[in-house]
């Protein structure tokens, strides 16, 4: 990582942290007293091998306490007392040990919760041109691998760098104040083995990068084959996605085998240093033992408390790893976080929405790329039926999502009012609220029916929603196919439950938006599964309950869009035409000729039936 990046992820990290430091300091305080324990056990074994051996003089506040005399005894009660001692600190250390992990652990937890927290409701506070530039695999790899690692360190060795720092500390204090000599020769390894591990934690970071942008590859590549398993299906291509997956698992696979590499390269040095360290610390030991520099006890000490000083060094590299794939991660996450949210102007409006819908001369583009749009102009009066016609790429999903705030224009690429307010300083919260949209293919969540329709309700009672939900059901012409489930309106679909045939799905979503009762409605294409006589039902329970409210119609069926009060004519992201059915009829255009393709004589006398059966409902 850059330096700047390193700043940034220790300012994330201890932002989260910050609310837990007390339980943290907590754990670190008990940490610090289980290390300070274990510290004992040479001590006690030192004393007792000089008292039995009779070599060596007992420590000053030892004697001050009188405890000189019980070392003094037959070797039995100096046993004793030693297993006693042991068997204290062993339990102090556990008593202490226990407190250290379970504050950490709450600390961590807590942590991280709000890591989770911030990181879910910042992607969805996230423009949607922000989630179709990205993955939907990567951005979930991020939010459940990438906080997992940072959870793992946190808990596991955050902490234990500290306590590290303090077990180092302690042992070359004490291994000092006992014989300085044999001390210099036991730290003067630490050094190498110190600027080793740091050099292959630089030769290491960025690999860890490399591997976690290859499982977000990985991962978008089983989702997007979940995702879209009846396409894979219906083509025949299992042996192509296998192969696909293989590629992206050799890749990922290929670079976790290089790390293992490096990190064996590192614990096998490692381990000869250290082993060279202990092999030089038992020799001049054991000469200075011979010579009577030091006592037997000192030398059994010294070589216990080398032992805990090569741990936590020989941990260091371990620790640093661990921290350069945190610091990994702590940026992919990061990279969310800091990913600028959809905002209002301080001042945002919440305006009458049952007011003319207005686009003037609006220019679109999605990221610089040829205008979708091209000095589009009209207006939809409030309270009609407004249709849009146009054929494929002309612009007209596009200009529902800028009325939706979806995408935003850029300066200079016209504006889109509603009562002369221009969308952009109105709350984007109620603007959405307020204008409400069915796409051609809705998404259902893996729930029930009940809660899929009633997401939109205003209302939270349930009696009161259930009614709702009934309401719209009828107007969508879905009651009856829900009905006929087994478990009717807690029929759970999506993943986890039954399949809806493509026409059910969108009338499912069409009563959804029902529910939501929003003054402006559109339906994109969202009919298009469906049979024209549903089609016609569905068009005549909106025109019968939905009142004063505007329906915008996208459509490629000239059945659906022909009783609308007027309709749109898009060509490759222009206006063509605009009027109502018989005017655009009435001349040579592209309306005209999309009707002359769709109608045959049947279907032309089943019109005629209809208009003369309701002559001037939708004029």
């Amino acid at each position: 990582m850059q330096k700047n990046e390193r700043k940034d992820a220790v300012q994330l990290m201890l932002r989260f942290v910050r609310g837990s430091l007390g339980l943290f300091a907590l754990g670190l305080i008990c940490s610090m007293l289980n290390t300070a324990c274990n510290s004992l056990t040479p001590q006690i074994i030192r004393m007792t091998v000089d008292s039995v051996i009779g070599s060596g003089e007992m420590p000053g506040w030892f004697q001050t306490l009188g405890l000189d005399r019980l070392m003094q005894s037959d070797v039995k009660s100096v046993l004793l007392l030693a297993a006693a001692a042991v068997l204290v600190t062993a339990v102090l250390s556990g008593v202490f040990s226990f407190f250290a992990r379970l504050n950490t652990a709450k600390a961590s937890e807590r942590a991280i919760k709000s890591l989770r927290d911030e990181l879910f409701g910042h992607i969805q506070k996230l423009p949607f041109s922000w989630h179709t530039a990205h993955q939907t695999g990567e951005i979930i790899q991020r939010c459940t691998s990438d906080v997992e690692v940072v959870r793992n360190f946190v808990s596991a060795q955050m902490v234990e760098v500290f306590r590290i720092v303090f077990l180092i500390v302690m042992t070359m204090c004490i291994m000092f104040s006992m014989n300085v000599k044999i001390s210099l020769v036991a730290v003067v390894f630490i050094p190498i083995i110190v600027f080793y591990s740091f050099y292959f934690q630089g030769k290491i970071s960025h690999r860890f990068m490399d591997a976690d942008i290859a499982e977000g590859k990985l991962s978008s590549t089983v989702q997007e084959n979940l995702t879209g398993v009846r396409v894979v299906r219906a083509f025949g291509r299992e042996n192509f996605e296998i192969e696909r997956f293989d590629e992206k698992n050799n890749a990922f696979s290929e670079l976790w085998i290089r790390l293992g590499h490096m990190m064996t390269a590192y614990w096998s040095t490692g381990d000869l240093i250290t082993a060279l360290q202990v092999l030089t610390v038992i020799a001049v030991g054991t000469v200075s033992a011979v010579n009577g520099e030091i006592t037997l006890g000192e030398f059994l000490a010294f070589v216990s408390y080398n032992a805990t000083l090569n741990w936590p060094v020989r941990a260091l590299g371990k620790i640093l790893a661990e921290m350069s794939k945190t610091g990994v991660s702590i940026s992919r996450i990061s990279y969310i976080l800091h990913a600028q949210p959809e905002q209002d102007p301080p001042e945002a409006l919440t305006p009458p929405m049952d007011r003319d819908i207005c686009f003037e001369h609006v220019t679109f583009g999605y990221e610089n790329q040829k205008p979708v749009l091209d000095d589009v102009s009209f207006t939809i009066p409030a309270g009609k039926t407004f249709a849009i016609l146009g054929g494929t790429g002309s612009g007209k999903t596009t200009l529902m999502h800028l009325l939706n705030r979806l995408y935003d224009l850029e300066e200079g690429g016209g504006r889109i009012t509603i009562g002369g307010v221009d969308i952009n300083q109105i709350s984007r919260a109620h603007l959405r609220k307020n204008v409400s949209i069915v796409l051609q293919e809705p998404f259902l969540f893996s729930r029930t029916i009940r809660e899929n329709i009633g997401i939109a309700c205003p209302e939270k009672d349930s009696e009161r929603m259930m009614e709702y939900v009934r309401k719209a059901a009828r107007s969508a012409c879905v009651d009856e196919a829900i009905e006929s489930f087994t478990n009717g309106y807690e029929t759970v679909v999506g993943e986890r439950g039954v399949t809806l045939s493509g026409g059910q799905k969108q009338r499912v979503a069409i009563a959804r938006m029902l529910t939501q009762n929003a003054p402006v409605m559109i339906f994109d294409d969202s009919l298009s599964a469906v049979d024209a006589e549903t089609d016609a039902k569905i068009r005549q329970e909106l025109k019968e309950k939905m009142g004063s409210a505007t329906i915008i119609l996208i459509s490629h069926r000239i059945t659906t869009l022909m009783q609308a009060d007027q309709i749109l004519v898009l060509d490759q992201g222009k206006v063509a035409d605009i009027g109502t059915h018989e005017q655009l009829i009435s001349h040579k255009g592209i309306y005209q000729d999309i009707y002359q393709i769709q109608m045959n004589n049947a279907d032309r006398e089943l019109l005629r039936q209809v208009s003369e059966e309701q002559p001037t409902e939708s004029r």
